[in-house]
């Protein structure tokens, strides 16, 4: 039984190229030194005299101009090359994190915010752009579970260290995520190095058809619809999720972040195979039990009580989320055309950054004015809107324009 289990994890990860998994290596290195974003407004409330409402506009500030880069993101992807804005954006992240640590008024602190998320930002659809770019259509949702397993894995490590760093010093925090952004930068210009950035576009053949606009690609525009609607369901868990375990089962912020990794462990542990073994179903009607599964596991948390209970809705709406996000991600790629797959995927990446500015603003006057049990069930209606619209667009939805696209090179 041993060795059926090794054979099944080997099988899982092996086939993937080596640009999958150096992309892979750079995002988990970023991701293990993000230490800044999680205790911004910590830090700009105890060391720079912020107040708490002041806070929150900075960090609506900074949701505000992830939404632009999310989209220019994916434009300059399909003009430079994603590895190329990758490259870039993580120089300039790292950068920017330093002057933000240097930053001395509220003034200078709101340019520095504004300027990171600008430039980091970028990033994430160039790094899903990139992916896809490196991935054959058949394991492109393998490969971004192999992302998505790298970035949880780093998770796990930066905001633990932020906090150890934040204890002796909140400059340590600046310090290190900048660091390690520009690590991240030095290993993809030592692994890809040469005159052509690997994933540039390549020319247009003379006379062809200019690619059709992803705002005219009705299936792709509905999938975007739907995973904002998801993802203001998938902000939750970042805002009123640890209030609702505070106020009605009474956890302690040890035991909420103990609940919060539970998801990330299962992510890592078992993510990759269960992508691997529905390579050959529809991407689009599992992903809408995925949204049913990660909407209702969150829909059951008013309604038990107890640790062991709320780690039964974690593990459920997990399931859900590993169904989702992957598999969306990738039939998003597999849709678009060559030359404008950074577009695409900058479009994705700006559904979350809206969700992420609208998600706390909703969800937080729900749970203030109707209750954590609206708030909740609310979310599973959510759930069987998103589910049903998935199985609705994998019915309707043409041929994919950019499946018969030759892989470019990476």
């Amino acid at each position: 039984m041993l060795r059926s289990i090794v054979a099944t994890y080997r099988e899982a990860f092996s086939g993937l190229s080596r640009s999958v998994w150096l992309l892979s290596i750079a995002s988990l290195i970023n991701r293990a030194g993000t230490m800044v974003m999680p205790f911004l407004v910590l830090f700009l409330v105890k060391k720079r005299g912020f107040t708490e409402i002041q806070a929150g506009q900075t960090l609506a500030l900074y949701g505000l101009a992830a939404m632009a880069a999310s989209y220019y993101g994916g434009r300059l992807c399909d003009r430079f090359g994603p590895l190329r804005v990758m490259q870039w954006s993580l120089v300039l992240t790292g950068l920017s994190f330093w002057a933000l640590g240097a930053a001395p008024g509220r003034l200078a602190i709101s340019a520095m915010v504004l300027v990171l998320a600008l430039v980091g930002e970028v990033f994430r659809p160039a790094n899903l752009s990139a992916l896809t770019v490196a991935s054959d259509a058949g394991e492109r949702a393998r490969s971004i579970a192999l992302m998505r397993l790298a970035v949880n894995a780093g998770m796990t490590v930066g905001p633990s260290v932020g906090g150890l760093l934040a204890a002796l010093s909140y400059g340590w925090l600046f310090l290190v995520d900048g660091a390690t952004s520009i690590l991240a930068a030095g290993l993809l210009f030592f692994a890809f190095p040469g005159a052509r950035t690997p994933g540039a576009p390549a020319p247009r053949p003379a006379g062809s058809a200019p690619a059709r606009s992803p705002f005219r690609d009705l299936p792709v525009m509905a999938i975007l619809g739907l995973m904002f609607l998801l993802n203001t369901v998938t902000f939750q868990t970042v805002s009123t999720f640890a209030l609702t375990l505070r106020d009605l089962d009474g956890f302690s912020e040890a035991r909420i972040g103990v609940t919060l990794a539970v998801n990330t462990v299962i992510i890592i542990l078992f993510e990759m195979v269960l992508i691997h073994s529905l390579a050959r179903r529809d991407p689009l009607k599992v992903a809408g039990l995925g949204a049913f599964l990660f909407c209702g596991g969150l829909a059951l948390l008013p309604l038990g009580r107890g640790f062991g209970y709320v780690i039964l809705t974690v593990a459920v709406w997990t399931v859900g989320e590993m169904l989702t996000f992957p598999l969306v991600t990738s039939a998003i790629a597999d849709r678009a055309p060559q030359e404008l797959r950074g577009t695409y995927m900058g479009l994705l990446n700006f559904s979350f950054a809206s969700a992420f500015v609208v998600a706390p603003l909703v969800g937080t006057w729900v749970y203030q004015h109707l209750g954590a049990r609206t708030l909740w069930l609310g979310c599973g209606v959510v759930g069987l809107v998103v589910g049903a619209g998935f199985y609705a667009v994998a019915a309707g939805a043409g041929r994919p324009a950019g499946v018969q696209q030759p892989q470019a090179e990476m």
